[in-house]
Formats: structure tokens, C-alpha cells, sequence
């Protein structure tokens, strides 16, 4: 019997390809969202450490202006913080987006490969039925031989 023929390996093979961009795509974005969450970690822990060291030194005294360049400092800090609160925002949001389309796209694979699944058993029969039939026939032939022959 003829070798195993998929007539949609071609589509398969397109749609796997496809998949793999999807879930490398999606693997960088998800790098950027861990990334813009330690900036944020980072910034928060410099705002706390900043604000400690502000009280500490309105305890002691000091100049207006240096309170000044704290209050100026710690709000520069609160506008990065918003700031990257936003960008993380958007990241998680084009992270969802691209999971969806990873899902999508493992959906269309997946049911493809079920179908060649399938049409895989159907050759294994095929082939398993053609194995049977060619035993009976020779059962069949030895049989008659053995009668003429005697």
C-alpha cells in the first residue's frame, strides 16, 4: 500500500509556523510587562526610601530649598510612577490581545491535526484490512496448491 498522504500538511505546516510567531510574539511582550513591572517596583522603592530620608532630615532641619528639591524629586518620581502604571496598562492589554490570538491560532492547528489524526487511523485500517485480505488470499492459495498437488 501507497505511504500516508495528509493533503493539508501544507496548511498544517503553515499554521504551525504561524503559531510559533504568535507565541514568540507574545513571549516578548510578556517580557516587557515583567520589565515595566521592576521599573515600577523600582521606582516605588526609591519614592519610599526618598520620602524616609526627607522626614529624617525635616527632623533635623533643614533649608527651604532642599525641601523644595525634595518635594520637586518626589513628585518627578509620583509623574514616572503614573507613567509607567499607564505603559504597564497598555502592555497587559496588548498581552491579552496577542493570548487571544495564540489561542486562536492553537484552536486552528489543533483541529487540523485532529483531522490528520484521523485520517491516520483510517489508513492504519486500511492498510491492516489490506494485510488481512492478502494472508487469506495466500491461506487461500496454499490451500488449493496442496489439493492439486495432493
Amino acid at each position: 500500500m501507497k505511504k500516508f498522504f495528509f493533503s493539508l500538511d501544507t496548511v498544517l505546516s503553515y499554521k504551525q509556523q504561524v503559531l510559533d510567531s504568535l507565541k514568540a510574539e507574545h513571549a516578548r511582550i510578556l517580557m516587557k510587562v515583567r520589565e515595566c513591572e521592576d521599573a515600577i517596583e523600582k521606582l516605588e522603592a526609591e519614592h519610599r526610601r526618598c520620602v524616609l530620608e526627607f522626614r529624617e532630615c525635616r527632623l533635623n532641619g533643614m533649608k527651604i530649598s532642599d525641601i523644595h528639591t525634595y518635594e520637586n524629586y518626589l513628585d518627578s518620581l509620583g509623574v514616572k510612577i503614573r507613567k509607567k502604571h499607564e505603559e504597564l496598562a497598555k502592555l497587559r492589554e496588548k498581552e491579552e490581545a496577542k493570548r487571544s490570538e495564540v489561542v486562536e491560532a492553537k484552536k486552528e492547528t489543533s483541529s487540523i491535526d485532529k483531522l490528520k489524526e484521523k485520517k491516520f487511523k483510517e489508513y492504519e485500517k486500511a492498510v491492516q484490512k489490506e494485510e488481512e485480505q492478502f494472508i487469506e488470499e495466500f491461506v487461500a492459495t496454499k490451500r488449493a496448491m496442496a489439493r492439486i498437488m495432493g
